[in-house]
């Protein structure tokens, strides 16, 4: 079942903008941008164009001295002087806010659901959490709102900052993608309105099944409707019948506009380039980090007291999620040796492919291949990538094929294959199988949708139903990866329009006559998100406008570039979601790969459509989508391992960095098979201190739909923080929350 909707009358209509003079000269400074993008990825500048630059002494100088010169003309200007006032004003009534102590004491491990307290809005609203938070020491910083910052600056910034939340936020509440409360709170405020808790938005999952409840039964679908579906230039469009259709009077839904959204994409474009903004956010993520290390030097000895307090929780039994994890690398490189060794010798007269007409057994794929099986080991088998895949994408994907042979991929790792992918199922459930016996992990493995015929969602949902796949510590993400250039060079696909037909039109045929697609409705109870996945360092020169051929009219072999797959893959999820949540059925997430490599405009696209995304280093090279992913709480899950093998070093990976200064990030493996030697690949990736590593755990847990603490999924607008139960400080909490409201 699907959780009921908290959204009350919010309109459902997409908001169409007009374009103005203001709007057009943002455009243009967005098309410069994107062309310094270009630029510096094929110059490898040392200094970028969003960055502020750390170790240019003169330019420091030089912008120290611009700096003082406008203070100085500032403090000679009335009008100035007075919003100067004002904004102290505004800085102390901040600093006043303190959380308000509570009667309400922390709750067991496992706590009664209750839905969580109204707070009204108003200029400054002390918002109540569902814990107590203890006295620790707090660091109170007092002065000029502006110090190092020019009031003009400050302003700029500040409405340039606003007005991106308040696009992501539109982008999140059309798709049921999450947004943070309390900035929601703020922004409301801003705009002088009423916050309300029922107009919160959140995605709807389905419930696991109860204890004596088959969870592949096909019995429970709704009723067909007669709704039609037709997708035109790669928007879907419903109509209640074929005669609706006729008259092109579709459903109420919110149909995106290609110009609106180009727009928003070029005013948070064209802010990440702009000088006071960047030197405004790079000083608050400075400080944001300095504030935790000195939180964490006042407070250390008291965390670890309070930690230690904390009954039968440590990091072994604490819940760990792995929120990015290929279904086709989930198990370690040694467990794929095992299990083909054991098929080997189990079962080696069994035909398992057909090669030409002629069918194989086991026993002959091997001899074909000239070797024997009992020989191999997991160095023979190369399939862990090293320093030889370090930005070589293409020989990464090789080490998907075990001895270097494309016909053990197809044999063991496919869901298609002559066997109906039983070999790779039967891993896959002794990886859920060590899951459920070890409590206190899951996962959310990737399958892989490609697009080229809209056959494959019902063998993708035979497969998971025949070999009975499902287990109550994994749910699924299906990945799209972004290779229509070679399906168009093998003339598999005529357009970019029928990738998206294939991919998306059986989906919604199963919402709209769920009992004519019983096993693709039970499959999609168990999905909770879509991946768009490939390397991001492959970069187009195209960039997305509306002027962009609409995907009908792609029909050449060059590959869209990454934010017109994004834009596309956003329109048809957020029309799904609402036409699933007018069915009671569960909703999706958009949760792609984002910032791994190449251009940091994925990142500037993912923030308007992602719900939350995997990798996200190329934050660190912006600090204005740093701050506005802090502001935003973005989920990111990392992969420093990954990372290590294909794009980044170990050392340098800033996922320490952007969890001292409270991002949302959370931990990964990306793929054990190739990055990880252990069974817990997602304990090997880190080596934060415990305080840490438990954060990370909550923001894993608070990322994905599991509930870990009671018999059914929590809905997300009643999702408990409770730290009892992920061993996270009670003071560190506090702190975070008291750093993002201030």
């Amino acid at each position: 079942m699907a959780f009921p909707g908290a959204l009350g009358e919010m309109p459902r209509q997409f908001p169409k903008l007009n374009i103005s003079e203001v709007d057009e000269h943002v455009r243009l400074l967005a098309e410069k941008v994107f062309a310094k993008v270009l630029r510096e990825e094929d110059s490898k500048d040392a200094l970028s164009l969003f960055t502020v630059p750390e170790d240019c002494p003169i330019g420091q100088k030089e912008a120290k001295e611009r700096e003082l010169q406008k203070e100085l003309a500032e403090q000679q200007s009335v009008e100035t002087a007075k919003r100067k006032k004002s904004f102290k004003m505004i800085r102390s009534q901040s600093l006043s806010l303190q959380i308000p102590p509570q009667e309400w004491k922390a709750p067991p491990v496992n706590p009664v659901l209750s839905p969580a307290t109204p707070v009204l809005a108003s200029a400054f609203v002390p918002v109540q959490v569902p814990y107590d938070v203890p006295e620790f020491q707090r660091v109170s910083i007092s002065g000029d709102y502006c110090a190092g910052v020019t009031v003009d600056d400050y302003e700029q910034a500040a409405k340039s900052l606003v007005k991106a939340l308040l696009i992501r936020e539109k982008y999140s509440r059309l798709a049921y993608h999450r947004f943070p409360r309390t900035t929601s709170q703020y922004l409301c405020s801003m705009r002088n309105q009423k916050w309300k808790v029922e107009d919160e938005v959140y995605p709807d999952f389905h419930s696991p099944p109860e204890e004596n409840e088959d969870p592949y039964n096909l019995d429970a679908a709704p009723d067909n409707l007669d709704y039609v579906i037709k997708l035109k230039g790669g928007i879907p469009f419903v109509y209640d019948s074929k005669e609706m259709m006729e008259l092109n009077e579709p459903r109420s839904l919110p149909y995106p506009d290609l110009q609106t959204y180009t727009l928003d994409l070029s005013h948070v474009l064209a802010l990440i380039a702009d000088g006071p903004t960047k030197t405004y956010c790079h000083r608050r993520l400075n400080f944001l980090e300095s504030k935790f290390s000195l939180h964490e030097m006042l407070n250390e000895m008291s965390e670890f007291k309070e930690l230690k307090s904390n009954p039968h929780r440590d990091f072994y039994n604490v819940r760990k999620v792995d929120t990015h994890i290929h279904a086709a690398a989930c198990m370690n490189q040694k467990h794929l040796l095992r299990f083909i060794k054991h098929t080997y010798q189990t079962e080696p007269d069994r035909i398992v492919a057909e090669k030409k007409g002629k069918k194989m057994t086991l026993k002959q794929v091997f001899e074909s291949l000239h070797m024997d099986p009992y020989d191999l080991t997991v160095d023979s088998l190369d399939v862990h990538a090293g320093r030889q895949t370090f930005h070589r994408f293409d020989k990464f994907n090789s080490k998907y094929n075990p001895v270097g042979a494309s016909e053990l991929r197809d044999l063991y790792l496919k869901t298609e294959n002559y066997i109906g992918g039983e070999y790779f199922a039967r891993m896959v459930k002794e990886v859920a199988r060590e899951l459920e016996e070890s409590k206190y992990q899951y996962t959310e493995p990737r399958l892989s949708i490609y697009g080229r015929s809209p056959d494959e969602w019902l063998n993708l949902a035979k497969w998971f139903i025949k070999h009975k796949v499902y287990s109550p510590n994994m749910r699924w993400i299906i990945q799209v990866p972004r290779i229509y250039d070679i399906f168009r060079s093998k003339n598999i696909l005529p357009s970019f329009g029928r990738m998206l037909e294939n991919i998306f039109v059986p989906l919604f045929e199963a919402t709209i006559n769920p009992k004519d697609h019983k096993e693709l409705h039970l499959f999609l109870k168990y999905v909770t998100g879509f991946d768009s996945v490939d390397d991001e360092s492959k970069h187009s020169g195209h960039m997305f406008s509306d002027k962009s051929l609409n995907p009908d009219l792609w029909t050449s072999e060059k590959n869209p570039p990454y934010s017109y797959y994004l834009y596309y893959m956003y329109v048809n999820i957020m029309l799904l979601n609402n036409l699933r949540r007018e069915r009671g059925m569960c909703t999706f997430l958009f949760r792609p790969h984002c910032g791994e490599a190449g251009s940091i405009t994925h990142l500037v696209s993912a923030f308007l459509t992602a719900d939350n995304i995997s990798h996200g280093l190329l934050l660190k090279k912006s600090p204005v989508l740093q701050y506005l992913y802090y502001l935003a709480q973005i989920p990111i899950a990392m992969s420093p391992l990954s990372n290590n093998s294909l794009f980044l070093e170990y050392s340098k990976n800033p996922l320490r960095e952007f969890l001292h200064k409270g991002l949302h990030v959370s931990l990964s493996t990306d793929d054990p098979m190739q990055f990880h030697y252990t069974k817990v690949g997602i304990a090997k990736s880190t080596r934060f201190e415990f305080g840490n590593s438990t954060t990370r755990v909550q923001n894993d847990l608070k990322t994905v739909l599991f509930h870990c603490l009671g018999h059914s999924v929590m809905s997300f607008s009643h999702f408990i923080h409770s730290p009892s139960s992920f061993s996270v400080y009670y003071s560190l909490l506090g702190f975070r929350r008291k750093c993002l409201i201030s």
